[in-house]
């Protein structure tokens, strides 16, 4: 039975789903159908440019979701409570490490090409925004960038393991020794000021 949706915000999340489990190539219009129980026309109602717009479409909301719930706040916000907020912001919303990247997923593969720019800034955003947050608690600008570039990676590195280990208490020590590295440096820069 097909599902009923009115709203283009309500496809969103079920394609995006799908798009998580079985990447942007093993997608396939039938498989997205099965799945989210939406006909193909809602689908092309949706979506009429097809499979390449839902992608666009996914990462411009997963986007939307990371500037509202930690570039922001790294950006704007009292750094060092945007930092702590950051972890837990990354932990819930990665599931504790059993939600994957879908954009690292989709710069790993093909997809890449299709979505550099986009794909590209999501992680110069980051850890831009990152970065910014420990240079204001007083890191120099050299530092701040390497524990920013480090830190994603970490947590980058972090989903593919704990995915591939299916342990999600893998990813929540990852999280865990990042945030405790980045606040021993806050704590020692702080200490020197």
């Amino acid at each position: 039975m097909t599902r009923t949706v009115f709203e283009k915000s309500d496809v969103i999340p079920l394609v995006t789903e799908v798009f998580r489990e079985l990447g942007y190539e093993g997608a396939s219009l039938s498989k997205i159908t099965a799945r989210t129980r939406l006909s193909k026309g809602s689908l092309y109602y949706f979506f009429p440019g097809g499979k390449d717009e839902m992608a666009a479409e996914i990462l411009t909301h997963i986007d939307q979701w990371f500037i509202k719930n930690i570039f922001e706040p790294l950006e704007k916000s009292e750094p060092r409570a945007a930092i702590d907020h950051m972890w837990q912001a990354v932990d819930t919303y990665f599931q504790s490490g059993q939600r994957i990247c879908l954009i690292g997923a989709f710069a790993l593969d093909g997809t890449r090409d299709r979505f550099a720019t986009v794909i590209r800034q999501y992680f110069i955003r980051w850890i831009e925004a990152l970065s910014a947050a420990l240079v204001q608690t007083g890191i120099s600008k050299e530092t701040a960038d390497q524990i920013s570039e480090e830190t994603i990676a970490g947590i980058q590195g972090g989903l593919v393991l704990s995915r591939a280990l299916n342990d999600e208490s893998f990813f929540e020590r990852t999280l865990a020794n990042l945030s405790q590295r980045v606040s021993t440096f806050v704590s020692k820069s702080n200490s020197r000021h």
